[in-house]
């Protein structure tokens, strides 16, 4: 039987990655379904997108927040009808 999806929840990460020789500092929102989904879909993103390898990218922390105080279109369109 396949797996069914959880309820969704609304995650700020914040931290830094490593950029050439220096390190840039990050603030995300996502919808994951827990706090191992939710770093794993940073760090997939993180590497799609600008080519990061997992071990470059630092969390420093992660919380779940309120979907109504994140401006992030991600986050506003998964919560849009809740």
């Amino acid at each position: 039987m396949p797996k069914v999806a959880g309820a969704m929840k609304a995650y700020r990460a914040i931290g830094t990655y490593r950029n050439g020789r220096t390190n840039q500092e990050f603030t995300t929102d996502i919808v994951a379904e827990d706090e191992g989904d939710a770093e794993h879909r940073i760090f997939s993103n993180f590497g799609s997108r600008h080519g990061v390898p997992r071990r470059n990218i630092n969390i420093i922390s992660l919380e779940e927040i309120n979907p109504s105080e994140s401006i992030a279109p991600v986050v506003v369109s998964h919560f849009r009808n809740n």
